[in-house]
């Protein structure tokens, strides 16, 4: 593996960038898809520090913390993105995405390390996707990295929410994209990661069940973005 996918790349936030980008991702979301609709079960106050973890099934999942953090947390928000993209798409850092490479334990704990820093930021959120790959939408329950669970074991006093995303084309040509975030998963602390990961994997097959019935049945439940 070529040395340069093994240095880490932080989050350089520009708030110019970020406000420029935000206007380009909000069209690109309206000519893309026929609708987008959310179910929103947690909305941070002043002050939370959030946790989103996001199950990881197609390329818009690169977009789609933006779009929720612009128009609905309204965060310090930063996100963990695979390093070999971010090579590929370094602009990504410019609006607080910081790089993680999988594939060497070393350089993925200095990522791990700094998301807990990151986290220590008042009103700040982390998105983060623990699957660690693309996968085929499934209501199963997932397998997550390691990550997840060492990470809020050591951000005591945040939420930890989960958040589904489905995609499908049953009603019409173009796709609509459904989002559901759910409640904070209650985290004991006195667990080890081992333990809470596999929590977490639990909360999301049981809010992926529901939002794939949802969405292909009760589209209803959901308004619009």
């Amino acid at each position: 593996m070529p040395e340069i996918q093994n240095s880490f790349i932080p989050a350089k936030e520009s708030k110019w960038f970020i406000s420029i980008f935000d206007l380009y991702v909000r069209n690109l979301f309206r000519r893309r898809f026929k609708n987008i609709l959310i179910d929103q079960q947690y909305q941070p106050t002043k002050g939370n520090r959030t946790i989103y973890y996001l199950n990881h099934t197609s390329w818009w999942d690169g977009l789609i913390p933006l779009l929720l953090n612009q128009k609905r947390f309204k965060q310090k928000a930063r996100a963990m993105m695979e390093d070999r993209q971010m090579q590929k798409h370094k602009f990504f850092s410019k609006i607080g995405a910081f790089s993680v490479n999988l594939e060497n334990p070393r350089s993925a704990v200095k990522s791990l390390r700094y998301a807990v820093e990151s986290m220590k930021r008042p009103n700040s959120c982390l998105f983060i996707y623990p699957e660690g790959k693309i996968v085929p939408f499934s209501p199963k329950r997932p397998v997550f990295k390691k990550g997840l669970g060492w990470i809020s074991n050591q951000c005591p006093d945040v939420d930890v929410v989960p958040v589904g995303i489905c995609i499908h084309t049953a009603r019409h040509d173009k796709p609509e994209l459904y989002i559901r975030v759910g409640h904070p998963v209650p985290v004991d602390h006195s667990l080890d990661s081992k333990t809470l990961n596999e929590i977490f994997e639990d909360e999301m097959g049981n809010l992926l069940q529901l939002l794939e019935t949802d969405a292909y049945e009760y589209p209803e439940r959901f308004s619009k973005f």
